[in-house]
């Protein structure tokens, strides 16, 4: 699913070569192989240059995302939460309008983008007041005081973000697009940017797997079998975090993935994390490329942003979800 994924990724799009030529080309690029596949010089720049990171984008924030949301679900015992849970989206969505309120005239004259840094740097700080204020109470309500210090920075982050576009109303279609989710501006410097980031929260998370399985036994019974639940649960909401901040930072916010993907993944391959989160950043590395792809085409020549058509497709999921687990109770 991922490889045809990616294929169909770099093959479709508004503009460059006709699609059944990519593969010859990519093929044509291979040593010791030597194939016409009529595609020009400029076409395959459009294909390198524009579709190629923007699906290699696409992989790594749907992997991320996918697999901090099954994270998530997994340290709070609660299959209804995303990856957005203690702040990330509206801390990050609170730096971005910063910058665009306070540099109108664009970031291409700056040494390095401040854009992705400021969404990203506002997107730690919202989770660090969560995780500050949610552990200040300690002992067994440290879970429960966790995702309400969340609702609350969230609004706190979403009303300073409102009176900032009050203020600066020139900046709210520059900022809507944003948190909108864009992948149209895609560049190999956006994916050479958040790899790292996504390696390192992917492994943590996938190394705490068999961990977030004994946490779901309850955290009494976790501890009595020898699982340091604090540090499990401070480790995996770091490492998730750090990763979905580095996601937004360079995608924007790109809702319901972290909830699509590992719901559809357990209906797979059960519950157990050993399965749900190897898989989760396979399938939701294909899940959003693929919802990309409508984006391009149509709108023909706009884009539909990507967060309008994963919500177009999460929410009769999510509502979906509700409806089966009302009726299993």
């Amino acid at each position: 699913m991922l490889c045809g994924s990616l294929m169909a990724g770099v093959m479709i799009g508004p503009a460059g070569p006709t699609w059944w030529r990519v593969p010859l080309a990519l093929l044509d690029k291979l040593p010791l192989i030597d194939i016409n596949s009529g595609v020009t010089t400029s076409e395959w720049l459009i294909v390198w240059q524009v579709r190629t990171p923007r699906v290699v984008l696409a992989a790594l924030v749907g992997a991320m995302l996918s697999a901090s949301g099954a994270s998530y679900q997994g340290v709070f015992r609660n299959p209804l939460v995303d990856p957005y849970l203690l702040g990330v989206a509206a801390g990050a969505g609170l730096g971005a309008t910063f910058v665009f309120t306070i540099n109108r005239a664009g970031t291409s004259d700056w040494l390095v983008d401040p854009l992705p840094l400021a969404a990203f740097m506002g997107g730690l700080l919202a989770v660090f007041v969560t995780y500050v204020v949610g552990t200040a109470f300690g002992g067994d309500r440290s879970s429960t005081t966790l995702v309400l210090a969340g609702v609350a920075v969230t609004s706190l982050a979403t009303a300073l973000q409102t009176f900032m576009l009050q203020r600066n109303t020139d900046v709210v279609r520059q900022v809507y697009s944003w948190i909108l989710g864009r992948l149209s501006t895609a560049t190999w410097d956006d994916v050479r940017l958040v790899f790292p980031y996504v390696v390192i929260s992917t492994t943590a998370l996938l190394l705490h797997r068999r961990l977030l399985d004994v946490l779901r036994v309850g955290d009494e019974e976790a501890s009595a079998l020898g699982t340091n639940v604090r540090r499990v649960r401070l480790v995996v909401v770091v490492a998730a975090t750090l990763g979905t901040a580095a996601a937004v930072a360079v995608s924007g916010l790109i809702g319901f993935v972290g909830i699509i993907v590992p719901h559809a993944v357990r209906l797979i391959c059960g519950t157990s994390y050993r399965a749900v989160l190897p898989m989760s950043i396979l399938v939701g590395a294909a899940f959003l490329i693929l919802a990309d792809i409508p984006g391009r085409i149509l709108d023909n020549p706009a884009e539909t942003p990507i967060g309008v058509v994963t919500a177009f497709l999460g929410a009769p999921f999510f509502l979906l979800l509700l409806r089966t687990r009302q009726v299993a109770r």
